[in-house]
């Protein structure tokens, strides 16, 4: 067997120091190191780790307009907000890099290329050479998410090497989208990461459905967050809790691979890294009768187009 056909991925199932972006960076780090030390070559992160997903959004009355509670604490959100091109992520590139582990790293977005104040839920890929390779913005946020996030581009449908696979990924119900899987089908993604807030009933289907209709290994990767979990100084705690309950996020990291059998079953309330060695050989193996994009494809009937391009308000 060719030595890049094994790859041990790692995924973090952790809580983030909520809306701490310092503090949250400093739990990133740790894993990383951790997972290098067990010999990982991947390490996945949930969704919006950095600095987190924002919960108080369906436990306060959040599409009250105009209404200062919801300002403040959308200000305290932005305020922590990952900030690429000031060098927020420049230590997890320099850990990537020492280490060479690939990371995948979700976080909210303030990017300068869109104004510098709306946030994005962003997946950023980070390469084993610690060079960020894609910036991908959640192309739809999902409900009450739409108050926080605005909606991103397809700038991020990328696709990148890693020994003998192909990595994509897309984040929470983008998963759900069947055009944004295509378009990282066409590109030759094998090994598909799916990354979420967390909860087993997000990833227990949707994880093997992706895995059996790609025929590729499908990484979902949840994050935690525990009524405990919220800082003593998030502004109006006292009213976030009001209607919180004890368990936000449970988990529900798992792996299938591409027969869309379990590899790794959904795990819940479990903080701490999960590891699997993935074999690029069953990709092939199931490829063989079903291909999406190649010998079970119709191009001259079904095509998809794809803009990649990075929008922006203004252009000069």
């Amino acid at each position: 067997m060719p030595s890049n056909s094994l790859l041990k991925v790692a995924l973090a199932q952790i809580a983030p120091v909520w809306l701490d972006k310092s503090a949250t960076l400093e739990k990133v780090k740790a894993s990383i190191v951790e997972a290098a030390e067990k010999s990982a070559e991947l390490i996945v992160f949930g969704e919006g780790l950095v600095p987190g997903y924002p919960w108080w959004l369906s436990i306060t009355n959040s599409t009250a307009w105009d209404n200062l509670v919801q300002k403040e604490i959308h200000a305290h959100y932005a305020r922590h907000a990952v900030q690429i091109e000031k060098g927020d992520l420049a230590d997890i590139q320099k850990l990537a890099k020492k280490h060479q582990i690939a990371t995948y790293l979700g976080i909210i977005e303030r990017p300068a290329d869109r104004g510098g104040h709306s946030l994005y839920c962003t997946l950023v890929y980070i390469d084993q050479m610690g060079e960020i390779r894609s910036v991908h913005r959640k192309l739809q946020p999902t409900y009450e998410e739409r108050l926080t996030w605005a909606p991103g581009d397809g700038n991020g449908l990328q696709v990148h090497p890693l020994k003998g696979f192909t990595l994509g990924g897309l984040n929470c119900w983008e998963n759900w989208m069947p055009l944004a899987r295509t378009a990282l089908y066409g590109l030759g993604e094998n090994l598909h990461v799916a990354v979420w807030p967390g909860a087993v009933r997000n990833t227990e289907n949707i994880t093997r459905m992706i895995a059996q209709e790609a025929r590729s290994f499908v990484i979902s990767v949840s994050s935690l967050m525990r009524r405990s979990d919220f800082p003593a100084d998030t502004p109006h705690l006292d009213y976030i809790l009001e209607n919180c309950p004890d368990v936000l996020a449970d988990g529900g990291s798992c792996i299938a691979g591409p027969d869309g059998k379990w590899i790794l079953e959904p795990v819940a309330n479990k903080e701490g890294l999960l590891y699997q060695t993935l074999d690029f050989n069953r990709v092939l193996e199931e490829r063989q009768n079903f291909d999406p994009v190649g010998h079970y494809s119709r191009p001259d009937v079904l095509e998809l187009r794809v803009n990649r391009e990075r929008q922006s308000s203004v252009r000069y």
